[in-house]
């Protein structure tokens, strides 16, 4: 993509500023309510790093990257104007870490942005500067980095799709999914997006489809079970989605049920493609390494997994959430990165990549 093609991409899917920051005048963080996108478009103010949380931990705020930006302004709005010695802000501050850090097990970028955001406000407290500036201005510097790392993922995994492609993806690949759309629709290629519903949040039914929708995408929804059919007919020809954590070795962890689809490609002979961002993460080794989060089973009793909302499931049963799978590399075809792609078994060459 030209660099004159930037600013023509729809604001919404390209920074993410427009749907979390921290407004000063409040004091609070303000996300968009990914439960309740696209059919109504509502702001949540949070006024406490414990609403943070909650926000978190309840689908308020979806997306491995997001919720790490939504925690660090959580930790940062936490460090302002607190009355008592540095040694005891700095203790009140890690308490908030801590809390933070256990909303999301899962996903990786949480455990960099937390622990990154509370060096900077501990840095600061001891030299006496304002910690609640010194972790805002990391938290946003990161904000504006995410921004250009999906960019330029998003315009490496372009150059794997091709005119005509039908494209399978499943729950919400973000940001660098919309930059591939994007690039590709400016390079002429004609796709078509087949998005699964994602159960139970139906992440795809909702933000992926909506993505496509203001992106002049074509997009075909299915349910979850419905690609390996499709895949036999001739009706998908590779499967691209996003990653919440890549290992050294080249295990990618995602929404559950990607794993079911990377079995189908796998066996009919379809690419899978992995959207990795800014790559693999380099304290975790292999698949093993890594935590699955368990979510309440009576989430996939309710049609978007929040009691009050359509149930669909009978009364005195019992459910089963883990809300993530993991994807062996040999499973894989490729991972795009902001600094190119790579196969999986050589992932870990990420670091030494300019």
């Amino acid at each position: 993509m030209e660099n004159a093609l930037i600013s023509d991409i729809p604001a919404l899917l390209a920074d993410r500023f427009k749907t979390l920051r921290y407004d000063a005048e409040q004091q609070a963080v303000i996300v968009l309510d990914r439960r309740k996108y696209p059919f109504t478009t509502e702001f949540v103010t949070l006024r406490t790093y414990e609403e943070v949380a909650r926000a978190i931990e309840d689908m308020t705020v979806q997306g491995g990257p997001p919720l790490a930006y939504v925690a660090g302004l959580g930790l940062a709005m936490a460090a302002r104007n607190l009355n008592a010695s540095a040694a005891r802000q700095s203790v009140y501050l890690e308490q908030v870490a801590k809390r933070l850090l256990a909303t999301r097990p899962t996903a990786d970028d949480l455990n960099h942005i937390i622990p990154a955001a509370l060096k900077a406000a501990q840095t600061a407290l001891r030299e006496g500067q304002d910690p609640h500036r010194a972790a805002l201005e990391y938290v946003n510097g990161e904000i504006q980095r995410g921004n250009e790392v999906a960019r330029l993922c998003g315009q490496h995994a372009a150059r794997l799709v091709n005119d005509g492609d039908q494209i399978l993806t499943h729950c919400f690949a973000g940001a660098a999914l919309c930059w591939m759309l994007w690039t590709a629709k400016n390079q002429g290629k004609n796709i078509t997006l087949v998005g699964c519903e994602t159960r139970p949040y139906l992440q795809g039914a909702r933000l992926t489809a909506a993505s496509a929708v203001e992106l002049g995408i074509p997009f075909k929804l299915i349910t979850d079970g419905m690609s390996a059919h499709l895949m036999a007919t001739g009706r998908i020809d590779k499967f691209i989605c996003a990653a919440d954590r890549i290992t050294l070795d080249g295990h990618i962890t995602n929404k559950v049920g990607t794993l079911t689809h990377a079995i189908a490609a796998h066996h009919f002979g379809k690419p899978f493609y992995v959207l990795g961002y800014d790559g693999p993460d380099a304290n975790t080794a292999t698949g093993a390494d890594i935590p699955i989060e368990e979510r309440k089973p009576d989430e996939v009793f309710y049609a978007k997994g929040e009691e009050g909302t359509v149930r669909t499931a009978v009364h005195g049963i019992d459910g089963y959430y883990p809300a993530f799978d993991v994807t062996p590399p040999h499973l894989v075809s490729a991972i795009c990165t902001d600094r190119g792609i790579f196969a999986p078994a050589t992932i870990r060459d990420y670091f030494q990549r300019k």
